[in-house]
This record gives structure tokens, sequence and C-alpha cells, in this order.
């Protein structure tokens, strides 16, 4: 492809992607299906700056002083040699009229607004004004793995075999690390089951939810069942995890993970009844904003507004309730989310908390050290947040509440 037709594909996906109606990954993917003619260097270097596009975002349009999917694009190949790269082809980028020209000679240089050099929306940046937070929530995520095995080394060794360098975790002991982008398709210790894709923060949710064999375990909103496949895994197949999520296409997309990760003791449930209560461990992934996996979707903050965000606080706290009906005296409940937002976390326990007064917070450090068997590296007993910022991995918040009443 000439430059300008690379120029134009970026400009057609932009077009598309700022509109905020999906998800940039499903928009670019099928993008570049239907076009079956682009070659692969061509590929990478239309999804790569597409990518750096979405997440420059804010600045972008700050510095061209518009929001014109046109004019972003130019902003960002500002300092190429335009007018030799676009043509009246077809198929290539328009050509720049002299009044685009004499915009580009004059673009904003003022200094960016925090929000803007957070790369956040100013309602979300108001919330947590944490420029540092934000920044590294918008850099490209590094690939996590759970291992699968009974020793982390052999994991490893398996994918040295397929040239793929793998590193442990910084915090969980079942975890790997891959800075290169892995084929799952083509690697051997994922197909066969050695390792699973798993987030580090993740991990450890389902590590300190300390599971026995002998508990009656539900994870309740459970997605795609990466926390239940994980306590099956450390329960050693043995005991039974109830796996429950009120989207059934998810609960099928599980099914052949079971099958891959030879998982025995996870049981799908699409319905809990009224009477089914006494739960030692009723775990809750609550539907929130997502705010703290930005690093691998930098689109989905401009799809977020305040409305939503404060129906899925109520769902929240309709989730915790559910769970205190169920749980039995002694039995925990483990609320995580993927948010870095307060309204969806501290807040949200704070306010159940004054409503159920038969609760009362796990020690989060003395659990850490405990499971973990490493010093806590968060000063809060009462909740974990990690971040890219603090922990090198997603936003994560995990709350432990044990019924004493």
């Amino acid at each position: 492809m000439q430059t300008g037709a690379r120029y134009q594909a970026i400009f057609e996906l932009i077009s598309e992607i700022f509109k905020d109606e999906r998800p940039a990954d499903l928009t670019i993917n099928d993008y570049v299906r239907a076009r079956k003619f682009i070659g692969s260097k061509d590929r990478r270097f239309i999804t790569e700056n597409t990518w750096n596009i979405i997440r420059n975002r804010l600045k972008l349009q700050f510095n061209a002083g518009s929001e014109e999917y046109r004019k972003v694009v130019l902003c960002y190949f500002k300092d190429e040699n335009l007018s030799e790269e676009l043509s009246d082809n077809p198929y290539s980028l328009k050509p720049l009229d002299e009044d685009e020209k004499v915009w580009l000679e004059n673009l904003n240089d003022d200094v960016y607004p925090e929000y803007v050099e957070a790369e956040c929306p100013e309602w979300i940046y108001k919330k947590i004004p944490n420029l540092d937070l934000f920044k590294s929530l918008n850099t490209a995520a590094p690939a996590d793995f759970r291992i699968n095995v009974k020793n982390r080394n052999s994991a490893i060794e398996k994918l040295m075999q397929e040239g793929i360098e793998a590193v442990p975790t910084r915090y969980s002991p079942i975890g790997l690390r891959v800075q290169e982008r892995v084929h799952l398709g083509n690697c051997m210790a994922y197909q066969e089951g050695a390792i699973e894709v798993q987030d580090e923060a993740s991990q450890l949710a389902a590590i300190l939810a300390d599971c026995k064999p002998e508990h009656k375990i539900i994870d309740y909103c459970c997605g795609a069942g990466g926390k239940s496949l994980a306590i099956g895994y450390l329960l050693q197949n043995k005991g039974k995890v109830l796996a429950h999520d009120i989207d059934s296409r998810r609960m099928e997309a599980l099914k052949p993970r079971l099958k891959r990760l030879e998982v025995t003791n996870i049981e799908i449930t699409d319905i809990i009844a009224g009477s089914d209560k006494g739960f030692d461990r009723f775990i809750i992934d609550a539907p929130c904003t997502g705010t703290g996996t930005w690093r691998r979707s930098p689109d989905a903050k401009f799809r977020l507004n305040d409305a939503f965000m404060k129906k899925l606080v109520t769902i929240q706290k309709d989730l915790l309730q559910v769970a205190y009906d169920r749980t039995k005296i002694g039995g925990e409940i483990v609320y995580i989310t993927c948010s870095v937002l307060p309204d969806e976390n501290e807040n949200v326990i704070a306010e159940f908390l004054k409503e159920n007064t038969g609760l009362e917070h796990i020690d989060m450090q003395a659990r850490w050290e405990t499971l973990i068997k490493a010093p806590c590296p968060y000063a809060s007993d009462k909740y974990l947040r990690f971040s890219p910022m603090t922990s090198g991995t997603d936003g994560f918040f995990i709350s432990i509440l044990k019924k004493i009443a």
C-alpha cells in the first residue's frame, strides 16, 4: 500500500472508533478481516498507529483545536511529508487544501490541562485527580498468564522451548509475564493447558479469597470465569465451585476453557435458587466501569458517562445484599472490581456496612502475608488497590467482609 492509502485506512478506522459506539478492537479486527489484500507490514502500520491515536486522543484534539476525525489524523501525522504522501488517488487520504496547510502550521501548543495530559475524560479525572495513575493506565499492558501445572519453572521452560521468554510475576506465585505478544493459536503451552491468560491482580484476588475444598463457594458474577478457573486450580480439582453469570454467552465461553485446562470441580449454573444459602465464600466480581483495564481498552473511557456509573453503583450494592443474605455466619463476601474509582469501591463498601452491621473487614495485610508468603506492599488493612502505577497490574480493588451476625 502507498503511504496515502495507509493514512486513509487509519482515517476510516478513527472515523468509526471515535463515534464511541463499539469497542475499538472489534472495529479494527472487522476492518482488517474484510480487507484480506492488506499485507502484514501495512496491517501492522495501520493497527499500531490507530492505537497510538486512540491513546493520545485528547492531546491530539487539543492540539488540533477540533474533534474532526480528519484533523485529528492529520495532526498525528503532522511531522510527515503530507504534501507528497497524499494524493487524489481514490485509495489515498485526500491532499491538504490551503486552509489545512495554514492550520497545520498553527496548531495549538498551549500547556495541556491535567485531564488532557492524563488522557482521561474531565468528569472522571475530577473524581480522582491523579495524573500519574491515569498516565499509567494509558500505557500498553504486558501479557500475564496463570500457570495450570504444579511447577512454575516447568511452564517457563515450555514457553522457552517455543522461543517465548516468560518471567515470574512480581507478586502472584502462580503467574508469568511476557512482554512480547503471544499468538495463542500457535502457542502449544496454551493449547495444551499449561498456562491460562489472566492478569496478575485477578490471580491475587483468587488466591486471597482463601477457598478450601470443604467450602461452599460461588463465583457469582464470574464473567468468562477467570477467577473460577484459578480457584479450581488452587483447589487441585477438589471440592466444588459454582460459576454463575447473568450473561449465558459467557457461561458457554467457559466450557471449552474447562476442557482445555482439565478443570473438573467447577459447576456452571445459570440459576441460583432462593433457598440456596450458607455459602462460605460468596465472590462478587462486580460489574463496573472497568477503569482499571484501560491499558487494554483505552477507547472504553469515552463510552462512559456519569448516569451509567451511578446505575452500576446501584447494581454493586444490590449484589452485596444478595451476598449478605446467602453467606453463612463465619463466611466471607469477596468484593472485587476492576475499577480505580472510589465511587465503586471504598464508597460502596462503606455505605453497605452502614446498612449491614453484621460484617467486619478481613485484615488484608495479614491474609496477604499468610497466603502470598511475602510482606504486603500496601498500607491499608481493609482494602487492596492495585494499579499499573503501584503494582504493574490492571487497576483492581479487593475487599473481603466476614459475616459475624
